[in-house]
This record gives C-alpha cells, structure tokens and sequence, in this order.
C-alpha cells in the first residue's frame, strides 16, 4: 500500500535526497520498519499515519535508530510533562485569550521563505506578565510546532529559523524562565523534536537577558549553540536574514503579524480536534521494555546536567 503522504516540488525533493537522505522508491519500506518497530513496544502508544510519522524519518536523516529514539522520547516527555509538551484542548480559555489576542499573539510563522527556511517571530515582550505565565506562553508556541510538525514540509526538510524579538519585556517575564524549564524545553527541542533548528536570532535585548542566555546555552549542543546569535541592534539581524523577510511592522515585505496571526487563528480552529485526539497517545512507563528513560538525570534533578546531542 503507498505512503498517505503529500506530494513535494522538485526542488524540495533534491534537497530531501542530498541532505536528509530520503529514496523516494524506500520511503513505504522505511515506514513499514518503523511501524514494525512501534507495534513490538508495549509502553508506546503513538500516532501512526505516514504524515506524522515521516517527519520523525526526515527529522532524523532516515536513520531507523535515532528515529526510533526520538519518537520514543516525543511522547515520553509528552506523557511525563503533559501541561507544557502535550496540549489536548486549544479552548482552554487562557491559551484562547493568548491564540486570539490579535496583534498581541507572542509566537507567529511568516508565509514567505526565506532560502527555503520558515522563519517564526517570538515576541514575549507583548505578553503581560502579570496576567499570563511562561507556561501558558510556551504552550502556543507547542501547539504551533505541531501544527508546523504535520502540514509544513519546508520546515521539516530545510528548517526554521527563530527571531526572538525581546521588545517590551521585563523583569519579570526572565524570571519566570527557571532552570528547570530551561531544560525541559531544551530538551525536548534538541532530544525529541523532530524540526530543524538553523538559526535562533535575540534582538532588542534588555537588561538580565545575558544571565538567561548563559543559564541556556550550556544545556545545548554544541552545534546548536553555534546557531544562536545575538544582536544589539537589528541592522546585524539584517546582515543574515534580510530586511524584505521581515514582517511590514518592521519594515520588511513579509505579510504583517496581524495577518498572520488571523490566519494561525483559523489553524487553530481547524485542528481543534486533531489536539483532542493527543489525549490517546503517549507512554506506559509500567510496560516499557528494559531500563527506563532516566529523564530526571537529564533534567539535572539529580547529579549534573548532561550536555544534548543533536545531529
């Protein structure tokens, strides 16, 4: 039976030959594999369709091991940490406020690409931190990433590239970012995700970013610290992503943020369902086969925090 996936140009498929090293001709053989795989492990419990499942194999260059482990943690950390990796009801009403805040919506994707790359604003400075809590914040960005995850084959194959636009920020909004979180969420982006990181870009810094930064950057991998830039003022921003990529609110040719905002809205609605459906999937540690995934040492809880490896 063929693979239920989307067709992709040309141009996409070389660059998921020469770089992730996908055969056209194998890709129903390496999805049978891994759904062999799946089916043999008691304590997972995870979503099957080829879609979903293609973008762990291209997340992990086609290796059947790194993908099996991947797909394994997605939905351990998922299952351990359901309030921040696992979001089953996009109408809770405070993420609904922060989805439909309109031009206030901290976390957006821009439609145009840039060399191929999606490029994505975070902007926490707009949320109110008196009103709403990392969590809550990081909970949008999750529901985006999987949104991002099913439907966006770009961001898959050549990546995405983060723009973290500190405007507005303060205080208290870097101190809800605990140690704690920081590994969480370093965690499942380097160990669990199956996205591709280019870039990260922090303009517009305020005072006590630094100290986040550095509590951060040790936790990731060496290639991933290599792609992390700061900028004090945007025109080196524009030295690597050009003005024109950027959204008309500052003073590129990208849409605008209210634009893309409302048509992230409509996502939201549309996968209604699909995030629903989240609350079936996940992990039995009760059944896992073998030595269990010792998350709390990763996590720092007990002894040092390890480095992430990241391909």
């Amino acid at each position: 039976m063929p693979p239920h996936i989307r067709p992709i140009s040309e141009e996409l498929q070389i660059k998921a030959k020469d770089y992730l090293n996908e055969v056209p001709e194998r890709i129903e053989a390496d999805l049978e594999a891994l759904k062999t795989w799946i089916d043999q492990q008691p304590h997972l419990n995870p979503r099957t369709d080829d879609q979903f499942l293609i973008a762990f194999l291209r997340g992990c260059k086609y290796s059947l091991e790194r993908t099996k482990a991947k797909l394994d943690r997605f939905y351990t950390l998922r299952t351990k940490y359901p309030e921040l990796f696992n979001i089953t009801n996009v109408d809770d009403p405070k993420l609904r406020r922060l989805i439909m805040c309109n031009i206030n919506r901290p976390i957006v994707y821009l439609p145009k690409l840039f060399n191929g790359v999606r490029l994505g604003i975070f902007r926490l400075g707009v949320v109110p931190a008196d009103q709403y809590n990392i969590y809550e914040v990081m909970q949008v960005g999750q529901v985006m990433q999987e949104i991002t995850l099913i439907e966006d084959d770009y961001a898959i194959i050549n990546g995405v590239i983060v723009i973290m636009d500190m405007s507005g920020a303060t205080a208290s909004h870097l101190f809800q970012m605990t140690p704690g979180l920081a590994k969480k969420m370093t965690a499942f982006s380097e160990e669990a995700l199956p996205m591709r990181p280019k870039a990260q870009h922090f303009i517009n810094t305020i005072t006590g970013f630094e100290t986040v930064f550095n509590m951060f950057k040790p936790m990731m991998s060496k290639k991933q610290q290599g792609r992390l830039f700061v900028h004090s003022k945007i025109d080196s921003l524009l030295e690597q992503v050009p003005l024109e990529y950027l959204p008309k609110e500052y003073g590129g040719q990208n849409g605008s943020l209210e634009e893309s905002i409302a048509e992230w809205s409509t996502k939201f609605d549309a996968y209604r369902e699909y995030f629903k459906e989240n609350a079936k999937y996940g992990t039995d540690e009760k059944l896992r086969p073998g030595k269990p995934i010792d998350f709390d040492t990763i996590f720092g809880t007990e002894g040092s925090f390890r480095k992430l490896n990241v391909d």
